[in-house]
């Protein structure tokens, strides 16, 4: 009978778990110690206000929203309900010129979702040169 050492000797291993154990204590500090930015998708300009003169030679599209929500594209009211009629009447009043600069006038007790329907369809439309017009406030008046 023969008896055989399967022993080869020394066996070199490389003992991998304190290289884990490390890896993720780093891991943990970078994620926990790491700021996460989200962007928007929307990139907007954040609108300046000054006393100069401004360009009054580029022709300007004005709509306006009454305290009922009726809106009038230039001179023209907007018959209708919906973005589909108000879209149609801001391109019959605008053509094709997509950069020209557009105010909304709207009153101070219009509902907010006015607004934003009608900045919701010049968007659509293409165009991007949009102004809300205010008035100045009173010096010393509260708002």
């Amino acid at each position: 009978m023969r008896i055989s050492n399967d022993r080869r000797g020394d066996d070199f291993e490389i003992n991998v778990i304190p290289l884990i154990d490390v890896l993720l204590t780093l891991l943990m500090f970078f994620v926990l110690t790491s700021t996460f930015v989200q962007h928007s998708r929307m990139q907007i300009t954040l609108p300046t206000a000054s006393t100069q003169d401004r360009d009054m030679h580029a022709p300007m599209l004005t709509i306006m929203i009454d305290r009922d929500g009726r809106y009038y594209v230039g001179s023209d009211e907007v018959m209708g309900e919906g973005i589909g009629p108000l879209m149609q009447t801001i391109a019959r009043n605008a053509g094709d010129d997509r950069t020209r600069p557009v105010t909304i006038r709207a009153d101070a007790m219009t509902p907010n979702q006015n607004v934003v329907t009608a900045m919701d369809a010049l968007g659509q439309l293409g165009f991007t040169r949009l102004s809300i017009a205010t008035t100045p406030s009173q010096p010393g008046a509260h708002p």
